[in-house]
């Protein structure tokens, strides 16, 4: 997991993550609040020379980290797993990062950022196929159900859920029922388009 003031790992990145859920879009967000970097020389330093092919790998392997909330060896093993595919590294990588549960939930709209759906799992308070499931990092598959457990429904972080939802969209590999707190897994992600270079992420790795 990645620790550290989110919205300052953003204006490091010197890109918008959306790491806090509605506050991003929102004037309070400190990447419009502060548009430049952290530290002592952040508003007044001047650009350097164009960054190396190992900087610009870097910069994108520490998006995908704070973005997914994993460490250098969660994602390592990630890219291990996605090597062996037949279908293409990048592809299976991103598949396999959308098909993380605390994801999905995140997809489903039932948490505003990844970091709060993934402490719902930690708090057991998600079921698959109708039973608890603990493991954020859990791969969720076509068929199966993601549900908030009726004991959790009446906490302030779902009670107003499905009115929430009314006109929330989840992408096209889910489909959601607001008013029964769940959603499916109708498919796996296949055409998600990340905003990050994914090709950047695994050259990093292919070293």
């Amino acid at each position: 997991m990645v620790h550290g003031p989110k919205e300052k790992r953003e204006r490091s990145l010197g890109e918008r993550l959306h790491l806090k859920g509605e506050r991003c879009d929102s004037p309070k967000c400190a990447a419009v609040r502060k548009p430049y970097k952290p530290g002592a020389h952040g508003q007044t330093g001047k650009r350097g020379r164009m960054p190396s092919d190992f900087a610009r790998q870097m910069n994108e392997k520490q998006k995908f980290k704070v973005v997914y909330g994993l460490n250098e060896s969660t994602l390592r093993r990630l890219f291990e797993a996605a090597a062996e595919s037949k279908t293409g590294t990048s592809l299976k990588l991103l598949e396999l990062l959308e098909r993380r549960l605390d994801n999905a939930i995140f997809r489903l709209g039932f948490a505003p950022s990844r970091g709060a759906a993934r402490q719902m799992v930690n708090h057991g308070h998600i079921n698959v196929n109708g039973r608890r499931v603990r493991s954020a990092g859990y791969q969720v598959s076509a068929g199966e159900i993601i549900s908030v457990r009726e004991d959790a429904r009446a906490a302030g972080a779902f009670k107003e859920l499905p009115q929430h939802l009314e006109k929330f969209e989840a992408p096209e590999w889910l489909t959601l029922d607001a008013a029964a707190y769940q959603g499916t897994v109708k498919s796996l992600p296949s055409s998600h388009e990340s905003p990050f270079e994914v090709n950047l992420l695994v050259e990093s790795f292919s070293k």
